[in-house]
């Protein structure tokens, strides 16, 4: 069954994003290969947002998208919970639901 896994950035993740980004992304590979990923990226802000409390600027990263199959939704909760983005302080609060694709 196809879940939609969404996680929401901590303000200012973009130090860490940068840092773990290769191992999110090789995890992500995984998917791919195994014939399982639909899609997957980030969801940035936009440009027009204001900078935050801490002061930077730039758009940054709302959060990241990701719809794959999975067993079932305790299946897809648990990867999402050992992605390198939940384990090191990216995410400040992750959801996963299930999904039905319709088109195309």
């Amino acid at each position: 069954m196809l879940f939609v896994l969404l996680g929401f950035d901590v303000e200012d993740s973009m130090p860490i994003r940068q840092t773990v980004r290769p191992a999110h992304l090789a995890r992500i590979e995984a998917l791919q290969v195994e014939g399982r990923l639909i899609i997957a990226g980030p969801m940035p802000k936009p440009v027009a947002e204001p900078a935050s409390a801490s002061g930077s600027s730039g758009p940054g990263i709302h959060g990241s998208l990701i719809i794959a199959e999975f067993a079932s939704q305790e299946d897809a909760t648990t990867w999402l919970a050992a992605d390198p983005y939940a384990l090191h302080g990216v995410f400040a609060r992750t959801h996963v639901y299930p999904f039905r694709q319709v088109l195309p």
